[in-house]
């Protein structure tokens, strides 16, 4: 296969798959809008984890709430928790690498925060501490996931969020996610800023 003919088959299958959730994802990515704006109207924040292309993804998420999304609006409380290397560096050499998140947690989070917690496998172990810290602390979880949901699915509770995109390729999962997130972007501005089209 010549390397043009590759690449259309990657623009194909990312938007084929983009087409094939949007009916069971639409619903609840406006649930989890939902749940951002009542938090950030309560003096709320958003914490955000993930691994690797998913820590760009929480670090890209809580950039566009905290400065600006396509419309103009004072920033919204939003902190991703993969940014600073000195805590990371110190929880993981103190402590375990697998409380990198969990820490910060309970140390941010408060009653009515909401935890963004992205997996593209659903299994990773740091943000399930994560997301058991965020229950101890009563706040909300909204979380990304892929193939089947992994154990992050099952450790969620009735007051979360699971959007799982059932892929088994990572990277059309973090394109999903991708578009997931600008539309909890543009859902959270609407809401707030009370746009209509």
């Amino acid at each position: 296969m010549d390397l043009t003919t590759r690449i259309e088959k990657h623009f194909r299958e990312s938007a084929r798959l983009k087409l094939e959730v949007v009916s069971q994802l639409t619903a609840p990515i406006a649930l989890a809008a939902d749940k951002m704006v009542q938090c950030l109207l309560g003096e709320g924040k958003v914490l955000a984890c993930g691994n690797g292309g998913s820590a760009a993804d929480a670090q890209h998420f809580s950039a566009e709430l905290l400065n600006r999304f396509e419309m103009e609006r004072p920033g919204l409380a939003a902190m991703a928790l993969t940014t600073d290397s000195s805590t990371l560096t110190s929880i993981a050499n103190d402590y375990a690498y697998v409380q990198i998140f969990s820490k910060q947690v309970r140390a941010l989070g408060h009653g009515g925060d909401v935890l963004l917690a992205i997996s593209t496998s659903g299994n990773s172990d740091n943000v399930l501490e994560a997301i058991e810290a965020a229950h101890e602390r009563d706040m909300s979880v909204v979380a990304l996931t892929g193939r089947d949901g992994g154990k992050i699915a099952r450790a969620l509770g009735s007051h979360d969020v699971l959007l799982n995109v059932a892929s088994p390729s990572t990277a059309r999962v973090q394109e999903v996610h991708i578009l997931i997130l600008h539309c909890l972007c543009d859902a959270i501005d609407c809401t707030l800023l009370g746009v209509e089209d």
